[in-house]
């Protein structure tokens, strides 16, 4: 089992930056894709970014490349996303994912994490 506790969402304006976090416990994360998903109301949740834990390759949704960046920490297995230039549509609940398949193509990841709300003002 992987236990994924999100952090950092909130209330910020448009043009304005977040970071979230994502700490995940339980198990060895070699081999995992980490990522983050989102949804916002009345959509369906959507893949936004994911990073190979061993390798560090990165992927993104096209919507948030250039603006997000997904990176790791392996000392202290967490995953960040840094959200930079906010649009009030990047407006949902993010939800940190790990699965052993890439989560672009996954609409299940194995594991999930409580989800964390990111709300942008215009």
């Amino acid at each position: 089992q992987v236990q994924l506790v999100e952090s950092g969402g909130g209330l910020v304006q448009a043009g304005g930056s977040l970071r979230l976090s994502c700490a995940a416990s339980g198990r060895t994360l070699s081999g995992y894709v980490m990522g983050w998903f989102r949804q916002a109301p009345g959509k369906e949740r959507e893949f936004v970014a994911a990073i190979w834990w061993s390798g560090g390759s990165t992927d993104y949704v096209d919507s948030v490349k250039g603006r997000f960046t997904i990176s790791r920490d392996n000392a202290n297995n967490t995953v960040y996303l840094q959200m930079n230039s906010l649009k009030p549509e990047d407006t949902a609940v993010y939800y940190c994912g790990a699965d052993l398949r890439p989560l672009r193509t996954t609409r299940l990841p194995q594991f999930w994490g409580q989800g964390t709300q990111v709300t942008v003002s215009s």
